[in-house]
């Protein structure tokens, strides 16, 4: 079985960017595996999950916002290699000594990128006088912190990306995970194979095997409830769920009446008969009906839905008897 999703991580900090999922499916496209997780993950988490790289990724915030999302310094102290894209690298900027200021005018769109460093990052790009990038930022880097470099600029942004020379810490201003920015996944590389020293040796079938011996080392002989809604996400959790423990997985799936016209009907064929998985199938149609009689509010809709299916899982999984775990598949 290969392990290399154990030995070759690359973790992604979330600080709400629209991107976030798009850099994740970026590097595992270059063959490393990723994670994303929140931008407050803990020191010792990280850690734990020992990455060999992470990505701090673009935000709509303003490092100068009150409340913005952050990181604590110690980040930078660890020894790995860390690239910020957007607000990622002002955020490294802000915290390490350097000053972020208000643009002139908001950059958004095609960019042209000048190369003054065609070494680590942004090597590769050396050939072209221009290199087309994808800008989206209302601020940009005034002073570089101590021992920070520029390695490009742009013509609204004099510090368009940066490396430190006393740690492997780098920072763009674009977004090279977007296709807008052509050369994005050169970029990307450097960072994976170049700085970070990984090999693109991960694919989805290595994460399916390791995901399938996690779940048979976790559960072992107990047994695992799922809520299963028929969407991507519950359903292939069950599905790698049925391939690693079999009938010890107990799908649930309430029906609530507010599906697509044969919706519920599909979702009970898909999983008893294509995924061969046992399912619990509760109608409920009358019940959230009932619930929903006369209320005209969406968002108090919304409250007693979830209330309601809540009540009827429940009411399911205690017949159950003893049940060890809860699979949750959903963003």
């Amino acid at each position: 079985m290969d392990t290399t999703i154990h030995q070759e991580k690359i973790l992604i900090l979330d600080f709400g960017s629209q991107y976030t999922q798009l850099i994740a499916r970026r590097v595992r496209e270059c063959k490393v595996y990723s994670e994303i997780h929140p931008f407050n993950i803990s020191i010792e988490k990280i850690k734990e999950f020992a990455p060999k790289g992470i990505i701090l990724s673009g935000s709509p915030s303003s490092v100068h916002d009150k409340g913005s999302p952050s990181v604590i310094p110690e980040l930078f102290e660890c020894g790995i290699p860390i690239l910020g894209i957007c607000y990622g690298m002002q955020l490294i900027c802000h915290l390490l000594g350097g000053e972020v200021e208000k643009s002139d005018e908001r950059e958004y769109g095609y960019s042209q990128l000048l190369i003054d460093d065609s070494s680590n990052l942004l090597r590769g790009l050396n050939n072209q006088t221009h290199v087309q990038v994808w800008m989206s930022h209302g601020d940009r880097i005034k002073t570089l912190p101590p021992h920070f470099i520029p390695i490009a600029h742009s013509t609204n942004s004099p510090i368009a990306a940066t490396r430190s020379n006393s740690a492997p810490i780098f920072g763009v201003q674009f977004h090279p995970e977007v296709v807008h920015t052509p050369q994005g996944k050169q970029i990307i590389e450097n960072f994976l194979y170049t700085i970070c020293s990984c090999k693109p040796l991960w694919n989805m079938k290595s994460f399916i095997d390791t995901s399938i011996a996690e779940i048979k080392k976790e559960v072992l002989h107990g047994t695992v409830i799922c809520g299963a809604s028929g969407g991507v996400d519950s359903t292939v959790v069950a599905a790698l769920l049925h391939k690693a423990i079999g009938k010890q997985l107990k799908c649930i799936f309430i029906d609530n009446g507010l599906l697509r016209k044969n919706e519920a009907k599909r979702v009970v064929e898909i999983f008893k008969d294509s995924l061969q998985i046992d399912l619990i199938h509760v109608d409920g149609a009358e019940h959230f009906v009932s619930k929903l009689l006369n209320v005209t509010d969406p968002e108090e809709k919304r409250k007693i839905i979830g209330r309601e299916f809540i009540y009827l899982f429940e009411k399911e999984a205690n017949k159950l008897g003893k049940v060890i775990f809860l699979a949750q598949g959903t963003l």
